[in-house]
């Protein structure tokens, strides 16, 4: 597994790593309403992360239902971004874009998707057919995705496979269970995704070459 970094600019690891140019790749953090980009982005961020939060308002409930996150008090009106270095078994720098979840900002996902190379789609088994709308925007754009579990405490548990069948996945497509809270179980997700994005690169390649 690639070590998570989190090199300072000025740090002695730092400068071996400046010696090899790192990969940069774009990851774009998508999903419904509420189910734990911001705080998956937050978790693994070697920077304090960029976040675009408000406060949820009454004008917003017929917009914003609570149903199944009735604690929840902010939201994302623009984007999150973060960043995440890993430097085995190559220097590679992932930059996060977190979406807005709710459908009236949907238009904001193609510039945040725009030169990415893959999707992370963090699901709320409570509520997981707020997952087909990122799935399905995904799946039109021709852009690799892993989806991510996010295990909310008092939800019920689930297989991924049992998830991949409701969601109507096949069976080449990641299917993790997570917690967004912990940086580590995010760095996996985060990892997946990459190995799954330049494998399906490489089988798109060798396919136009043939």
């Amino acid at each position: 597994m690639p070590v998570y970094a989190g090199n300072s600019p000025t740090s002695p690891d730092a400068a071996i790593s400046r010696a090899t140019p790192p990969t940069l790749l774009k990851i774009v953090v998508a999903g419904g309403f509420g189910v734990g980009k911001t705080t998956l982005v937050g978790a693994v961020s070697e920077i304090p992360p960029l976040t675009t939060e408000e406060y949820l308002t009454e004008a917003s409930s017929r917009t914003d239902p609570l149903a199944g996150v009735e604690a929840k008090s902010t939201t994302t009106v623009a984007m999150d971004f973060g960043r995440i270095t890993f430097d085995d078994p190559q220097p590679m720098v992932l930059y996060l874009f977190g979406t807005p979840g709710q459908d009236r900002f949907l238009f904001t996902w193609d510039d945040l998707a725009h030169g990415a190379v893959g999707a992370v789609i963090p699901a709320d088994t409570r509520r997981l057919a707020d997952s087909f709308t990122a799935v399905g925007y995904f799946e039109q754009r021709g852009l690799p995705f892993v989806i991510a579990v996010n295990q909310f405490d008092n939800a019920h548990r689930y297989t991924p496979d049992e998830v991949r069948h409701a969601l109507e996945l096949p069976a080449t497509v990641p299917v993790l269970l997570c917690d967004a809270r912990q940086t580590r179980s995010a760095a996996t997700v985060l990892i997946t995704l990459v190995r799954h994005a330049l494998a399906t690169l490489a089988s798109s390649t060798t396919g136009i070459r043939s």
